[in-house]
Formats: C-alpha cells, sequence, structure tokens
C-alpha cells in the first residue's frame, strides 16, 4: 500500500495500550475525496480513495484486536471515534484496566514490560506472551 498523504488528511491519533505493546493508531480523511487512511504502528493497514460517502466505518486489527474508526457527520464537520472489540475506546480502556496488571521493572539496566490479562490469566514479557508452567 502506498504510504502517500496530504498534509492536513492525519484528522485522529490514538494510544492503544495492550498486553502485547503500545500501539499507536492513526486516521487520515480527505473530507472532499472521502479518502480514509489508517496506520497501526506507522505501517498502513487500510487505504481507500475516494469514497463518495464521507461517513461510514472502516475496520482493522491492532495486535489481535477487532478495531474500527467510526466517521460520524457533526454540522459542518465531522467527529471520529476509535472502537476496540466493538466497545467505544474510553469503555475498552475501562474494561482492560480493571482486566490487566502491568508492571515496569528495570532488570539488569534495561527497562522491561510486563502485563498480567487476569481475565485469560496470560502473562506478556516485552510483548511476547511467556510461558508461566512450572514442573
Amino acid at each position: 500500500m502506498s504510504s502517500a498523504s496530504v498534509p492536513g488528511d492525519l484528522v485522529a491519533t490514538w494510544d492503544l495500550h495492550l498486553p502485547d505493546g503500545i500501539h499507536t493508531v492513526k486516521f487520515e480523511h480527505g473530507t472532499t475525496s472521502g479518502k480514509r487512511v489508517v496506520s497501526v504502528d506507522d505501517k498502513e493497514v487500510l487505504r481507500k480513495n475516494w469514497m463518495f460517502k464521507l461517513v461510514g466505518r472502516e475496520s482493522f486489527v491492532v495486535g489481535s484486536r477487532a478495531a474500527e474508526v467510526r466517521i460520524i457527520s457533526r454540522g459542518l464537520g465531522f467527529e471520529y471515534e476509535l472502537c476496540v472489540d466493538g466497545k467505544s475506546i474510553s469503555k475498552f480502556v475501562e474494561t482492560h484496566n480493571r482486566n490487566t496488571r502491568t508492571w515496569l521493572p528495570i532488570i539488569g539496566g534495561q527497562p522491561h514490560r510486563i502485563v498480567l490479562e487476569i481475565d485469560k490469566m496470560e502473562v506478556y514479557a516485552d510483548g511476547k506472551i511467556a510461558s508461566t508452567f512450572v514442573s
């Protein structure tokens, strides 16, 4: 996919904290052409050019989660909402914070990120699922 963009088309940016790391979602919307571009961690994952309908939804994946940008008309402008796993970003963050614990230890002078997903009983170390089996 091409990464060419028109200055000023970037309309929204979100940082999403997931067990496998912190992801940045960027959304570009050409309000005259209807162009839509979604980038996750600076990699273009969706591009649609010359859309006649300026509002709607665009689905994609962030990490292992289903995500969607909703484009809503508000008078003469637009509103953009990120949804993850079918929930608005605020509801997803609230639920995610309740179901995870994160530690940021420094070991041997190096920073690390450890995440426990309580509902799945999975542990992630530096973005990768860790084996927790003890024999």
